[in-house]
């Protein structure tokens, strides 16, 4: 790393006023230290500018007024060869585009549907805002409820939404500023560089034309399983019917990740009316995530990079991925779920939950819940699976809200005396 490394990379830096610029704790101007640090020779301080920025300018998936302007220097960050810590360089700026990649999977990033909803924000009569929540709050069907409602109403704050949402939506166009130069990391010699790359890339379909071309050739060549894998489903996430057989074609690969992100690819693609994406091939590489539990982060890191997405956790993206499918496969679907919902524990079991309830009782939750007796196999295979699950899942409150969602007893021993289970 030489200084002329870090001069073009911060070059500006100083002629921007952070103090006039807000993140999660107040006025910005410690970021250009954190940035700077994010290139030391220390690793430790590398680790901890990295958790600053992670906290304030990317608090809890919030963006602020200095997440945009951090970003062009983050980008000269990930370019730079001879600088450390590229990968996660590239993985901040997709969190500052879009938060929580969690929160657009398995579909994508609908753009066009966030501008407009800017749009109409913009728009909005803080006074007819407020009178929607009142109506809302009125709509509560019962005390519990009312006051949950009544919490969120006194809490809103238009203008405080309406800043927040700019600068959600200013972050993202700062990094899709950069998308023709970080696309270069496609072919960079380090694997993480080139999955958290796809990744990132996979956030920006008004950038599909450049991209998926670049994405197809590297699944083509890459012989990382798990970036040929992040090649997929980045292509699947920008891609239209025009894709469904190149994508395919992987489906018969040799490593397991490759079939599966081609799967994962294919499902989305189904979703979107493409009919010949989804058969029989497709429903099996996803069952077969659930059943492995080979799949997980820990296991993987020895072997080089993991599949990024989803935070890395492959069986809660193929779980996601099985909700598209189960239009043809409704029963396979559930099936595989549950199976995969056996082998999951703690955080990572919440979103194989959510999509196991979806798949077995629909889109819309039961206003109650009936005798076990007159659920289908399924449904009495998902809540006995659910009942048994251990006390590492059930300590959670995350995991029990969404249970209580889909009018499931949220405790252990009540729902173990619904499904005839013994409660000790």
């Amino acid at each position: 790393m030489t200084s002329e490394s870090t001069d073009s990379v911060f070059a500006g830096l100083d002629a921007i006023d952070w103090t006039s610029l807000e993140h999660a704790y107040g006025p910005a101007g410690d970021v250009p230290d954190q940035l700077r640090a994010l290139c030391g020779e220390d690793a430790d301080g590398r680790e901890q500018a990295l958790d600053d920025l992670y906290g304030n300018i990317f608090h809890q998936g919030s963006r602020y007024q200095a997440s945009a302007s951090a970003v062009p220097f983050l980008a000269r960050m990930a370019t730079a060869p001879a600088l450390p810590g590229r990968a996660s360089a590239v993985e901040l700026l997709a969190a500052l585009a879009i938060g929580f990649d969690e929160a657009h999977l398995p579909g994508g990033v609908a753009v066009e549907e966030w501008r407009r909803d800017m749009a109409d924000l913009r728009a909005k009569d803080p006074a007819e805002m407020l009178a929607e929540y009142d109506a809302w709050v009125a709509r509560a069907t019962d005390e519990g409820e009312r006051r949950a409602r009544e919490f969120q109403r006194r809490m809103f704050d238009f203008d405080r939404h309406l800043a927040s949402g700019e600068a959600e939506l200013a972050a993202y166009d700062a990094v899709r500023r950069e998308v023709p130069a970080l696309a270069a990391l496609l072919a960079d010699p380090e694997p993480a560089v080139r999955a958290e790359t796809c990744r990132l890339l996979a956030w920006f379909p008004e950038e599909a034309a450049a991209a998926l071309p670049l994405l197809l050739d590297l699944a083509d060549r890459e012989t990382v399983p798990a970036v040929a894998a992040s090649a997929l489903i980045a292509a699947g996430l920008l891609g239209d019917e025009a894709l469904v057989e190149r994508l395919r074609s992987f489906l018969t690969a040799d490593a397991a990740p490759v079939r599966r992100g081609a799967a994962i690819a294919l499902a989305r693609l189904g979703s979107t009316g493409a009919e010949s994406a989804v058969d029989a091939a497709v429903l099996a590489e996803l069952a077969a995530v659930e059943a492995d539990d080979s799949d997980s982060e820990e296991e993987s890191e020895s072997d080089g990079p993991t599949v990024p997405f989803h935070d890395g956790d492959l069986r809660g993206y193929a779980a996601l991925a099985l909700t598209q499918v189960a239009d043809r496969y409704p029963a396979e679907a559930l099936a595989a779920v549950t199976t995969g919902l056996a082998s999951a524990s703690g955080p990572a079991a919440f979103p194989v939950t959510a999509a196991a309830l979806s798949l077995a009782f629909g889109n819309r939750p039961p206003t109650a819940l009936p005798p076990f007796a007159d659920l289908d196999e399924g449904q009495q295979r998902l809540v006995t699976t659910l009942a048994s699950m251990g006390d590492d899942t059930w300590c959670w409150g995350n995991f029990r809200e969404i249970l209580r969602g889909w009018q499931i007893p949220a405790d252990q021993a009540e729902l173990r005396t619904y499904a005839g289970l013994p409660t000790t």
